[in-house]
């Protein structure tokens, strides 16, 4: 089965859907490439991704483990290259403070988001500044 069905709308913009769940968004390319900018672009949800796998992978690895794991938030900003036009370098900045977590199991939680999938998929060709806020810090 498809993981998504994408129509291309016109005006530079696509509706994304997921096939399984049946949620849709919408794309718009951004404002230096031509769209209008009001929604993500494509690249701003590889960018979007990348926090999103981290944070859910953390979610996993504390379940597992039976760690607490109720706050964590992240920030994203992504920065083109233009020729040719890609992903240059993401600059996230995560903060996991509040959940109590000691110093090794920190390094444990920390060592499983970098290893996210979309962190494994996109480690040769964006390079990724990485800044994680944690209790103590």
């Amino acid at each position: 089965m498809a993981t998504a069905e994408v129509t291309y709308l016109g005006e530079l913009r696509t509706e994304c859907k997921h096939v399984q769940s049946g949620t849709v968004i919408y794309t718009d390319a951004p404002i230096d490439n031509h769209g209008k900018g009001e929604k993500f672009s494509p690249t701003d949800l590889v960018a979007t991704a990348y926090v999103s796998c981290m944070l859910s992978i953390i979610g996993i690895y504390c379940n597992e483990r039976g760690y607490h794991f109720s706050k964590g938030k992240g920030s994203v900003t992504k920065i083109m290259e233009s020729s040719p036009r890609r992903i240059g370098k993401l600059v996230i900045n995560l903060d996991l403070r509040g959940n109590g977590w000691d110093a090794e199991t920190a390094e444990k939680v920390v060592r499983a988001a970098k290893a996210c999938p979309v962190a494994k998929s996109v480690e040769a060709g964006i390079e990724i500044e990485l800044a994680i806020q944690l209790d103590g810090e």
